[in-house]
């Protein structure tokens, strides 16, 4: 009788132990399986697909912090590009300067009226130029806030006998903003200045 009590007891404690052992591997298996769920379900998140020329293109989006310096520079880029990019036609410029005044603060605006005032605009019009911009590279420091920056570029003025090559090197402060459609980087350009702009060389068409 007293063996038999020992017997149901020990099939008793084995029969605690195997079930607090079972327990323990389904919440582990449970707790990885949840994990890795939800890792798979950001990573999914994250990717995105762009349709080009009928193919499916698979990117990554990635935090701001990490795009800032890329951004920050194609901005300044897009900038000079609007503001300099000009055709002997009044609607393509004020096209063009619209679309930089969105990028930019009352500096590039003041910028803008005193070349009007001195009649810049009307002068490619009247003598049937052009201008062009090479941005040739844009450096911006964002250890600081906002970010400073400098763009060295080469302007082109496309005249009917003539292409006059001018430097071009500008500099001013970069400041968060929200994005839109008008300035989808999300950067305003402040206190925009001109260091250089001098004739490099002419040569004949």
């Amino acid at each position: 009788m007293f063996r038999q009590l020992q017997n149901i007891d020990s099939a008793f404690r084995h029969i605690r132990t195997f079930s607090l052992l079972f327990l323990v591997a389904c919440t582990a298996v449970s707790s990885l399986a949840i994990y890795h769920s939800f890792r798979q379900m950001k990573l999914a998140q994250e990717r995105i697909y762009i349709l080009a020329d009928g193919k499916a293109l698979e990117a990554f989006s990635s935090g701001r912090n990490e795009n800032i310096p890329v951004e920050a520079r194609d901005h300044v880029r897009s900038f000079h590009e609007h503001f300099f990019t000009l055709d002997p036609d009044e609607k393509v410029i004020e096209a063009n300067i619209g679309k930089a005044l969105y990028l930019a603060d009352g500096s590039a605006r003041q910028a803008y009226d005193n070349l009007r005032e001195k009649g810049y605009f009307t002068g490619l019009i009247s003598a049937n130029m052009s201008q062009e911009i090479i941005v040739d590279s844009v450096t911006v420091d964002t250890g600081s806030y906002p970010y400073p920056f400098r763009c060295y570029a080469r302007q082109r003025l496309i005249r009917a006998t003539s292409v006059l090559m001018r430097s071009l090197i500008t500099e001013g402060l970069l400041r968060s903003v929200s994005r839109s459609d008008n300035n989808p980087h999300g950067f305003l350009i402040e206190r925009w200045t001109t260091i250089e702009n001098q004739d490099l060389f002419t040569k004949s068409r």
